[in-house]
């Protein structure tokens, strides 16, 4: 186990409940326009936004095409006659509101935070990400917050990394360690970088033989025991 001085520390799905917050500014805007949301609605949107989102982070499309097309798409294949643009719009403001701790995080960065710099690292909306940090209560445990939009790259990204870590000062590769539920920015985006990785699995999983990952926590509260 190495000495870490600095922990980068993904968003949704490792602190917050991203699930949740979509959820509930999908609810939202679906019934301030009366349009009809169930679990089908939901399946073909999902299916839509991850594919849009995977796209993104191989460097294939922009931030602005995942976010200003996911609904122009999604009432096209529903056969909704809405401005799918100005939906997003309404939606983000939504989703900004949405600050659902998952457990054990506020005290997982509460205990971090007394021994090293805390940095947030991640992929999304910039206005929707500091709102929904604030909100939580996060916040004031980092050093920085770094979000996609802002850099003009995104995790995994090397070139994202390297905006990260130009912006962090006295930066030692050897003494960083990210930590992220996604294998495929947070945990790739790690060995690209070449720094240490930390895969949050709550719920187990396989993992591909393709990513190095140096520990694997299914507790947010076992972070006490790598940072200590």
């Amino acid at each position: 186990m190495g000495t870490y001085t600095t922990l980068l520390l993904d968003v949704d799905g490792t602190l917050l409940d991203f699930k949740a917050s979509e959820r509930a500014a999908l609810e939202t805007t679906f019934q301030r326009h009366g349009y009809l949301l169930n679990d089908s609605v939901k399946e073909t949107y999902h299916a839509i936004n991850s594919a849009l989102w995977g796209r993104f982070e191989r460097g294939e499309i922009s931030r602005e095409e995942v976010i200003y097309s996911r609904f122009v798409e999604l009432f096209r294949a529903l056969g909704i006659d809405g401005d799918g643009r100005a939906f997003e719009d309404e939606y983000q403001e939504e989703l900004g509101r949405g600050a659902f701790l998952l457990p054990g995080a506020e005290e997982a960065c509460a205990h971090c935070a007394r021994f090293c710099d805390l940095y947030i690292v991640t992929n999304g909306v910039s206005r929707t990400q500091y709102s929904r940090l604030h909100d939580s209560g996060l916040d004031r445990y980092m050093k920085g917050i770094f979000v996609s939009e802002d850099a003009g790259y995104q995790k995994p990204m090397k070139a994202y990394f390297d905006y990260v870590f130009a912006r962090i000062p006295g930066f030692q590769a050897e003494k960083t360690l990210i930590v992220g539920d996604s294998l495929s920015s947070d945990i790739r985006g790690g060995n690209n970088a070449g720094i240490d990785t930390c895969w949050y699995c709550p719920d187990g999983g396989q993992m591909p033989g393709d990513v190095r990952v140096n520990y694997t926590i299914r507790r947010l509260e076992e972070l006490k025991d790598l940072i200590a």
